[in-house]
């Protein structure tokens, strides 16, 4: 069973910066594609940005300019970097990570920004 695994959740103060890490073990971490996902409370889930297995991105309109995704294939890893963070940023933050007939989601890191 893969279970990805974030990290790096933590209370911020409005205008800093983050940066998460998921590690997924267990599949050969280069041929997925991998995602960031956010659910804040009351609001449905909702993408941040993805990544696919040939290293292109993809972020929506709302989330361009202040999220960047990045991977590192040796370390089974993908990271969130988050910039002038915003109190509406505050969420449970979600690592995906699918392909293959796959579908794998991490249990969350809670990201909570303070005016």
């Amino acid at each position: 069973q893969v279970q990805p695994v974030e990290s790096g959740g933590t209370l911020v103060q409005a205008g800093g910066s983050l940066r998460l890490s998921c590690v997924a073990s267990g599949i050969t971490f280069r041929i997925y594609a991998t995602a960031w996902y956010r659910q804040a409370p009351g609001k449905q889930r909702e993408l941040v940005a993805a990544d696919s297995s040939d290293g292109s991105t993809y972020y929506p309109d709302s989330m361009k300019g202040r999220f960047t995704i990045s991977r590192d294939n040796a370390k089974n890893t993908v990271y969130l970097q988050m910039d002038s963070l915003k109190p509406e940023d505050t969420a449970v933050y979600y690592c995906n990570i699918r392909g293959h007939g796959n579908d794998y989601w991490g249990k969350g890191t809670l990201v909570t920004v303070s005016s």
